[in-house]
C-alpha cells in the first residue's frame, strides 16, 4: 500500500437516510492514488448509495459527513460538479442514448462547439482517439443500439476519458457481459491504472475483484466493516464472503437430495425466427424435457438462443413463425399469450428485472400480486386486505429487506428486487418455473437464498429450468444440463458427468463445426 500522503479520496463518517431506512451509517473510506479499490457487500449494503453521495447524485446537504478529494473538502451539488474535478461514475444501467451515434454519446452535454455550432470533424477525430484507448475500432458515426453490451460498456469508459477522468467509479460493469468482454474490461482497468487513473470497482463477481484490486473495502448493512490489503497478492474469495455476510459460507450451493418424478413438461421440434429478420432462425428444432422435482440447467454463451427459447415458450413473448409442440403431463397444450402460459401453470422470471420484470414506480405489494389478481379479487373487485396479507407474508418469508410492502420497488437493491419477482411467480403457484439469469448482479448471500427457494420449489414436486451464463452456478444447482449453441441443443449431461471443461468443450466443438 502507498503512504497516507498518496490518499486521493477520503469519505469520513458518511450517513445517508431515506424515509424509514438508514442506508449509510458512519461509513469511512480511503482510496489511494492510482489504485483499483473495490467496494464489496451484499445487496442493500450501501455500495451504490455511497458512490452516489461521492458523485453528487445525492447532493451536499442530503447526507452527513465529509468528503475530502485531493485533501480538499468537496460539497458537490450535482454530477457536473464532481465531473469538473475528474470524478466520473459509470452506472450498472448504461446511460447511453441508443439512437445517437458513438460520437454524439461521448460528447453529449460536453459538446465540442464554437459559438453554438458543433465541430463534427473534431468530434469524429476525438472519438476515434478515445475509442482507440479503450480498444475499439468502430466508426464514430455508428448508432449505439447496433453494438453489443460489451462495446457499449467500453464506450461509457471512453466517455469518461473525454472528461479527463482522474477517479473512475464502475458500478457492476461486467454484470451483463460475457466472459471475453469481462476479461477485456478488466484488462482495460489495469491499463488505466498504469496511466495513473484511480478506479473504484463495485462488483459481485469476487473472482474479478480478487484479480484486479489492490484494496477491498467491505460494507455490511450500511456500515464499513473492514478494508483488506490485496496489494501483496490475491485475497481468497471465502475471506471476502466472510466479511460480507458476517460468517463463514462454507458451501455456496445448499445441499439437496433430489426426488425426481415423471416428465412434467416437454418441448418438441421447437423453431423460432427473429421477428425483425424473419429469415434468421433463433431457436432451431429444440427438444427438451423437465421432470417433477427436477432442476434442469441450460448452459451456453450469450447469444446462444436460451432467452429466446424461454420467452417463446412463455406465451410467445419473443419470436415469429414459431412452430413445434408443447406437452404438459402427457397432453399437448396451446399457448398463444402470457395469460395462456400462466393458466397452464408456467411462469418465467426474466433476465431483465428492471425493464421487463418490475414496475419500478409501483410498490412491492402490487408487483407481487399482479400475476394473480384472481386470487385476491371477487367479481373484479380487489380485496385489499387479502392482497396486503399475501404481500406481507412474502416480504417476511422471502426476507425482502424493506420497511414496508408499500415501498417502491425502484428503491430496492437488486437482490431484493429479484426476490419480489420470485414472490410474484411463486404466489401464482406454477408447476414449471423458468428462471433466466436469476442471480445476475446480486451478492453471494442473496444468491444462496434464491438457491434455497429453488430447492424448496422442487421439493414440492415443481419443475424448474434455470438459464445461467455462470457455469459454476449451473453445475451447483442442476440435476441435468442442456447445452445450447447458435439456437441448437448440442448436448445433454447428467450432473454427475458434467464439468465446466466438458461443457465448454462441447460449445467449442459446435462452433468449429459451424465455422467449417
Amino acid at each position: 500500500m502507498l503512504g497516507n500522503n498518496d490518499i486521493i479520496l477520503e469519505m469520513i463518517n458518511i450517513t445517508k437516510t431515506f424515509p424509514g431506512v438508514k442506508a449509510l451509517n458512519n461509513v469511512n473510506l480511503q482510496v489511494q492514488q492510482g489504485e483499483i479499490h473495490s467496494l464489496c457487500g451484499e445487496n442493500g449494503a450501501g455500495k451504490s448509495t455511497l458512490m452516489k453521495v461521492l458523485s453528487g447524485i445525492y447532493p451536499y446537504g442530503s447526507y452527513e459527513g465529509a468528503i475530502l478529494y485531493n485533501r480538499k473538502e468537496c460539497k458537490y451539488k450535482t454530477v457536473k460538479d464532481s465531473e469538473a474535478d475528474g470524478i466520473v461514475i459509470i452506472h450498472q444501467e448504461l446511460a447511453l442514448s441508443p439512437y445517437l451515434s458513438i460520437g454524439e454519446n461521448i460528447f453529449i452535454g460536453n459538446e465540442i462547439a464554437s459559438h453554438g455550432v458543433i465541430d463534427w470533424h473534431e468530434v469524429r477525430t476525438r472519438t476515434q482517439e478515445l475509442l482507440k484507448k479503450v480498444g475499439l475500432n468502430e466508426d464514430p458515426d455508428t448508432i449505439v443500439n447496433t453494438l453489443s453490451v460489451g462495446k457499449q460498456q467500453l464506450i461509457e469508459i471512453a466517455k469518461a476519458l473525454s472528461k479527463n477522468v482522474k477517479l473512475l467509479i464502475l458500478d457492476e460493469p461486467t454484470a451483463s457481459l460475457n466472459e471475453d468482454d469481462s476479461e477485456h474490461l478488466l484488462d482495460l482497468m489495469l491499463e488505466l491504472k498504469k496511466q495513473g487513473i484511480t478506479c473504484i470497482l463495485i462488483s459481485h463477481k469476487l473472482n474479478e475483484v480478487s484479480k484486479v484490486c489492490d484494496s477491498i473495502t467491505i460494507l455490511r448493512d450500511g456500515a464499513s466493516i473492514e478494508t483488506l490489503d490485496a496489494s501483496g497478492g490475491r485475497i481468497p474469495e471465502d475471506r471476502i464472503v466472510k466479511g460480507m455476510v458476517g460468517r463463514e459460507l462454507s458451501d455456496r450451493y445448499p445441499k439437496r437430495t433430489p426426488k425426481i418424478g415423471d416428465v412434467l413438461f416437454e418441448v418438441k421440434d421447437w423453431n423460432v425466427y427473429n421477428p425483425e429478420y424473419p429469415d434468421r432462425k433463433k431457436v432451431d428444432n429444440v427438444n427438451i424435457n423437465v421432470r417433477k422435482g427436477e432442476v434442469v440447467g441450460i448452459a451456453g454463451l450469450m447469444g446462444a438462443g436460451r432467452t429466446e427459447l424461454a420467452m417463446s415458450i412463455f406465451g410467445k413473448t419473443y419470436g415469429a413463425n414459431i412452430s413445434g409442440t408443447l406437452i404438459k403431463e402427457g397432453k399437448e397444450i396451446n399457448i398463444k399469450t402470457v395469460k395462456d402460459a400462466i393458466d397452464a401453470g408456467i411462469a418465467y422470471v426474466t433476465e431483465d428485472r428492471k425493464d421487463a420484470g418490475l414496475n419500478l414506480i409501483d410498490d412491492i405489494r402490487h408487483n407481487i400480486t399482479i400475476a394473480s389478481l384472481n386470487k385476491i379479487s371477487n367479481k373484479g373487485v380487489i380485496n385489499e386486505q387479502v392482497e396486503i396479507l399475501a404481500a406481507e407474508e412474502f416480504r417476511k418469508s422471502m426476507n425482502i429487506k424493506s420497511p414496508s410492502i408499500l415501498q417502491l420497488t425502484g428503491n430496492l437493491s437488486g437482490g431484493n428486487q429479484q426476490k419480489v419477482i420470485l414472490s410474484r411467480w411463486i404466489y401464482a403457484e406454477p408447476d414449471l418455473l423458468i428462471l433466466d439469469e436469476p442471480t445476475r448482479g446480486i451478492d453471494v448471500g442473496a444468491k444462496y437464498e434464491i438457491y434455497t427457494i429453488i430447492n424448496d420449489l422442487v421439493a414440492q414436486g415443481k419443475a424448474v429450468i434455470v438459464i445461467s451464463s455462470e457455469l459454476p452456478e449451473v453445475l451447483g444447482i442442476s440435476d441435468r444440463i442442456y447445452i445450447m449453441n447458435e439456437g441448437k441443443m448440442i448436448g445433454e449431461l447428467d450432473i454427475k458427468d458434467a464439468t465446466q471443461e466438458v461443457i465448454m468443450s462441447k460449445i467449442v466443438t459446435a462452433k468449429n463445426k459451424e465455422a467449417e
